[in-house]
């Protein structure tokens, strides 16, 4: 990209090891004007395209963007740190689109409604416009199935703007759209900084917003399409508990924790947060965590096959490490070796490795605030009735699992839970046959397959009288 004199320049700085990743350039007003002009253009046609032929290029899209998997697995370990091994995103994608063609038909087919002789009423789901996706970095490529797929699927027309921490991912999504034969102006990638961004927003340029990210930068969002009427979806952080009862299969249970906790060096909105284990199995799941924790080794991405890589920059890594020395000083103990392992290995300042905490509690703020890091924060309870009320002392809500052989007490406790998503024997993992999104301060509005496609349009009733007198 050729970086012209006077362009507003951001870098990705890699937190593999400091250095700068690429240089880019924002988007100037010139820029801005011209995709909202394709876009407004381009609506029109695409949301009278059969659904078939919409459907056959998004299809197509998913199969472009696997074809890239090679160097866009790489972008995504240069550029958050991800493991090379774990680090290709596009099957995920593709599927997004696989799924959503098996629903579209039915969910956006026309509903009818009670008729009489001369009168037949139905409605039909509508495409709401133009979009703005806002993207967060922390899985890079599969969140374009929820926020580029899914409302281009229903008749909208998308402009996406990616983190500044991953912005080679939106440019190569646009490229493989055109070469999917999208459309001009239906799917357009423009590098957005914030402000640009909330002025857009708050001109009430756009009939939907879709933004993944941060709690203050949903809010932020929020804001700026305050008394424009803009649609706002959003899917925010979390602090995601689980609570393992005491007749659980630890065997069965730990690993799973442990992936749910560490996987992504625990930066996934719905990474496991705050674990709640009943006392009488407490110490015995301590020791099998240690136990498992120990083989999440961390390393170079790019090294043989580390399980954890870097967090996504060195001041992410300085707050995590900052919370969990603030929950010791409280009285939390550490139970895993230090970092004094990991400055001796030459890693950088990004790195943190996998470690287990006991003896916490809500006064501390590692229990409340959104760690975003690969920390197992553990804390006993005496009951049932105890574990719901931790679970839900929060001021997020995403989701939240529980682990028992009583499937029927199990299910019991889950409606009991207040989060968008809960699971019984299972934990961090976004369905995608399921609605996904939170309440509190975890978000607006669902995201995936049917409940995806109905948010991304709206009812348009029809009345149509055929004799009149």
């Amino acid at each position: 990209m050729n970086l012209h004199s006077g362009a507003r320049i951001f870098s990705v700085t890699s937190p593999v090891d400091g250095s700068t990743y690429t240089t880019r350039a924002y988007a100037d007003g010139a820029a801005i004007e011209g995709a909202l002009t394709r876009a407004r253009a381009a609506l029109p046609s695409w949301r009278r395209m059969k659904l078939a032929d919409r459907l056959a290029i998004l299809l197509r899209f998913g199969e472009e963007m696997k074809a890239r998997a090679t160097p866009l697995a790489e972008m995504v370990a240069w550029q958050i740190g991800r493991p090379l091994w774990q680090a290709d995103e596009t099957p995920r994608l593709a599927l997004v689109g696989e799924l959503l063609a098996g629903v579209a038909p039915e969910t956006l087919a026309d509903i009818p409604y009670p008729s009489d002789e001369n009168i037949r009423r139905y409605a039909k789901p509508m495409a709401g416009g133009l979009h703005l996706s806002i993207c967060a970095w922390n899985y890079p490529t599969a969140m374009l199935g929820y926020l580029v797929t899914s409302p281009l699927a229903a008749g909208n027309v998308v402009i996406f703007k990616h983190s500044p921490q991953t912005p080679l991912i939106a440019e190569q999504a646009e490229e493989a759209f055109r070469a999917a034969g999208g459309p001009e102006g239906v799917f357009q990638s423009l590098h957005l900084d914030h402000a640009d961004a909330e002025k857009l927003i708050a001109s009430g340029a756009f009939n939907a917003v879709n933004f993944i990210g941060s709690v203050n930068g949903g809010r932020r969002v929020h804001a700026a399409a305050a008394g424009t009427f803009t649609q706002v979806h959003l899917e925010l952080g979390g602090k995601d508990p689980t609570y393992v009862r005491a007749d659980a299969d630890l065997d069965a249970v730990i690993r799973q924790i442990a992936e749910g906790t560490y996987s992504n060096a625990g930066q996934s909105c719905c990474s496991v947060e705050r674990i709640y284990v009943d006392k009488a199995i407490h110490d015995r799941f301590v020791d099998a965590l240690v136990a498992e924790t120990a083989k999440w080794s961390i390393g170079h991405p790019f090294d043989e096959k580390p399980m954890v890589g870097p967090v996504v920059r060195a001041s992410a890594a300085d707050t995590i490490r900052g919370l969990t020395d603030s929950a010791v000083r409280a009285g939390a103990r550490r139970l895993m070796p230090q970092d004094g392992t990991l400055k001796a290995s030459g890693l950088g300042a990004a790195y943190v490795a996998p470690e287990v905490l006991v003896g916490v509690d809500h006064s501390m703020q590692i229990m409340r605030d959104e760690l975003f890091g690969p920390v197992a924060c553990v804390q006993s309870v005496n009951s049932d009735d105890e574990a719901i009320r931790l679970m839900n002392d929060s001021d997020f809500g995403l989701s939240a699992s529980i682990w028992t052989k009583d499937i029927d007490r199990g299910v019991a406790l889950l409606d009991e839970v207040e989060a968008g998503t809960v699971y019984l024997n299972r934990c961090d993992h976004a369905d995608l046959h399921l609605p996904w999104g939170g309440i509190k301060n975890s978000g607006l509005g669902r995201t995936n397959g049917r409940a995806g496609l109905v948010e991304a349009t709206a009812a348009k009733s029809y009345h149509v009288r055929s004799v009149i007198g």
